[in-house]
């Protein structure tokens, strides 16, 4: 039974083991996006139902703007780069709603919200694009896939932990399960902050496609680190992401290499435009 659970788990890393485009980083991805999208659509149109659309109107078109811009960027690299089916299955929509909370999110499938409360640390349309490149490049990456496929094995393992220490004293499967536990906790913490870590280097890329300043990405963070309560977080190993000194070493430094990736993408795009025409 242990071994067959360890096959199987050796199986499906194999079969379903992919990159991301641009980092390059391997991941692991059990869940379809005929499996997922549905329910995400579904959820996403239930939230906004149940919770307020800012009455900004022109802070609402900004957020649709900005947004339509860097996700049409997005869809041309896909169509580039041999995604269609992907770039198809995306139903790109913004919405800002009308919340206090310092916080926006992008479900699988493209579907993207503001909280008016994140607005005063984006401060201008540049700092709308960093945050809205970041939450299109976990959709981009399919992040929400690979978190519900980090957990299907995280139960796999748990499972086979138990098989294997069945047989033991029950002072020796307590052990075995609270490391079990608290190393697969603080394995899921990490797997957090390096799709975090990754969405902030896409997100700049992406602005950059879309032509938009990429150092306000930087600045965003910064105005983060001063707000009140910054100084609490917990320390960075216990949390799902990065510290923001961390995000603004990260972002600083990959900003180069995001203009030189934006740039070649870009100039290459058009020239294949140009013989399709």
């Amino acid at each position: 039974m242990k071994k067959g659970i360890s096959v199987l788990l050796v199986f499906l890393f194999i079969v379903s083991c992919s990159t991301v485009p641009i980092t390059g980083r391997k991941r692991i991805n059990l869940v379809s996006d005929a499996q997922i999208l549905p329910t995400s659509f579904a959820q996403y149109e239930g939230f906004l139902k149940e919770n307020k659309l800012s009455s900004d109107m022109s802070k609402t078109q900004e957020i649709q703007d900005v947004g339509m811009r860097i996700s049409r960027a997005v869809d041309r690299f896909m169509r580039a780069n041999g995604m269609v089916k992907e770039a198809n299955s995306y139903r790109w929509e913004f919405n800002l709603i009308d919340d206090n909370t310092v916080n926006a999110w992008c479900m699988p499938g493209g579907k993207v919200v503001f909280y008016t409360g994140i607005l005063p640390m984006t401060a201008n349309t540049d700092g709308i694009a960093a945050v809205m490149g970041h939450e299109v490049a976990h959709a981009f990456a399919k992040h929400g896939q690979e978190r519900m496929s980090q957990g299907m094995i995280q139960q796999g393992l748990s499972l086979g932990v138990a098989l294997g220490t069945m047989k033991k004293d029950p002072k020796v499967q307590q052990i075995w399960n609270t490391a079990f536990g608290v190393g697969s906790q603080l394995g899921m913490l990490a797997f957090s902050r390096s799709h975090e870590t990754e969405a902030d280097k896409l997100g700049l890329v992406f602005m950059i496609m879309a032509g938009y300043q990429p150092k306000e990405a930087v600045n965003v963070w910064i105005r983060m680190s001063k707000r009140e309560g910054a100084s609490q977080a917990p320390p960075e190993f216990l949390s799902t992401h990065p510290s923001n000194q961390t995000r603004i070493k990260v972002l600083n430094d990959y900003i180069p290499t995001a203009k030189a990736y934006a740039k070649k993408f870009n100039q290459q795009a058009a020239l294949q435009e140009m013989k399709q025409q």
